[in-house]
């Protein structure tokens, strides 16, 4: 019986093992391309500096320590920002730079306002100007270093322009520029759904009133920069938020109206 019994089950068995063997083994996932690795390291050692110099006050630490201080009679003037700053004083966007000597450039690209508020005494308060043009805030609403309010945008503001105005140094409040929706590709998102029009305004007209209230100047790009439709005009950025050449060329003329008022 025990013999027969056996002999019953090593059909079975090898019916099983058999089905085991032909159960196709999933085929690995495809290796990454170079680009993407290339894009995946990038990304990867760019975090990583952020987590070590999260405010990136290394960015201009050797600019700052070659630059001499103020000539007597010059006003100096430091334009704190993001990308928009960052990129201005590039030969393509203008001379508005070269053509003023005492302007210096120290925006960074991507920044918010709390990374801008550590970096101000370095890059701001010890270069020793007559007046700051702050223009900051759409990052921060895009969540770059994470969630922001308003009332958080707002804060690090008036920090900056009391550090400022604590050290003489007179404050220029820009306006965050309008962004648009005219310039998205096919898997993009509108730049109008990462930085709402409603908040851009909501803060500017709050920068307008405290800007009245403590003495400081209003520098609006916004109100000039906008269409029939109140979005960014189309023609001023090719990614509906960075201003080309054209939209520096409006800027300009603005900024140099409210330094002059500023230090008169």
């Amino acid at each position: 019986m025990r013999i027969r019994t056996t002999m019953l089950l090593v059909p079975v068995l090898a019916v099983a093992l058999g089905a085991q063997q032909t159960v196709p083994v999933p085929a690995p996932p495809p290796a990454p391309t170079c680009p993407e690795m290339a894009t995946a390291l990038t990304a990867l050692m760019r975090n990583d500096v952020r987590r070590l110099d999260w405010p990136n006050v290394g960015r201009y630490r050797d600019a700052n320590r070659a630059l001499a201080a103020p000539a007597a009679g010059e006003s100096r003037v430091v334009f704190m920002g993001d990308s928009i700053t960052d990129a201005w004083p590039q030969e393509r966007f203008g001379d508005f730079f070269t053509k003023n000597k005492s302007y210096v450039g120290r925006g960074i690209s991507g920044q918010t306002t709390p990374q801008m508020l550590i970096r101000f005494r370095p890059d701001v308060i010890d270069l020793q100007p007559k007046a700051v043009v702050i223009l900051a805030g759409t990052n921060d609403i895009a969540g770059n270093t994470g969630p922001m309010s308003n009332e958080d945008i707002q804060n690090n503001m008036m920090s900056m322009a009391e550090l400022a105005k604590a050290h003489k140094i007179k404050v220029i409040l820009s306006s965050i520029l309008p962004t648009g929706n005219y310039h998205v590709g096919p898997s993009g998102v509108p730049q109008t759904e990462t930085r709402p029009m409603a908040r851009i305004r909501a803060i500017n007209d709050w920068m307008k009133k405290y800007a009245a209230a403590e003495g400081h100047t209003y520098l609006d790009y916004f109100s000039a920069m906008l269409d029939q439709s109140g979005l960014l005009r189309t023609e001023l950025s090719g990614d509906d938020l960075h201003p080309n050449a054209q939209g520096y060329a409006i800027m300009a003329p603005l900024a140099s109206a409210a330094i002059k008022q500023a230090l008169k």
